[in-house]
């Protein structure tokens, strides 16, 4: 299970499953698994979730104890990508190491590198647990809402 406070931030805010159905366009079981770590939550959709409720990613993955506030993140497939490949630059990797790191073909993370595919929640995952000075909020350029 890799996002493992879905269900805790759902409940929270007093959402029931049956009502993500209609954000997400699936069925309850869909949800259901995501939850109970059955299948993994795409991540276009785990953003969707996070922007919507303001919810921080690294709390959503269990990686921080407390939701801290963020910016919306924006889906922008080629930000994505030049702030993957600027992350792995300053931490002296190259595709072909963290490509064999995620068990994937070069060509592969090169793709999420360029802004061609969104990485996937897995794999996002897994560049946190490399990149640790990095979150997952961090690695997508999420920015932290200032306090007025």
């Amino acid at each position: 299970m890799i996002v493992t406070k879905l269900r805790d931030a759902r409940e929270s805010l007093d959402i029931k499953q049956k009502d993500l159905t209609e954000l997400y366009q699936v069925k309850k079981s869909t949800i259901s698994g995501w939850e109970n770590g059955h299948d993994t939550i795409p991540l276009i959709k785990l953003i969707l979730f996070a922007n919507k409720y303001n919810y921080s990613l690294d709390y959503l993955f269990g990686l921080i104890p407390h939701n801290i506030e963020y910016e919306k993140i924006e889906i922008s497939l080629p930000k994505i990508g030049k702030n993957l490949k600027i992350i792995r630059k300053i931490n002296y990797k190259t595709q072909e190491e963290i490509a064999h790191f995620l068990g994937i073909s070069q060509s592969t993370y090169s793709h999420y590198e360029k802004g061609i595919r969104l990485i996937p929640t897995n794999y996002i995952y897994s560049l946190s647990q490399i990149y640790k000075n990095y979150s997952i909020d961090k690695i997508l350029n999420r920015k932290r809402k200032i306090k007025k």
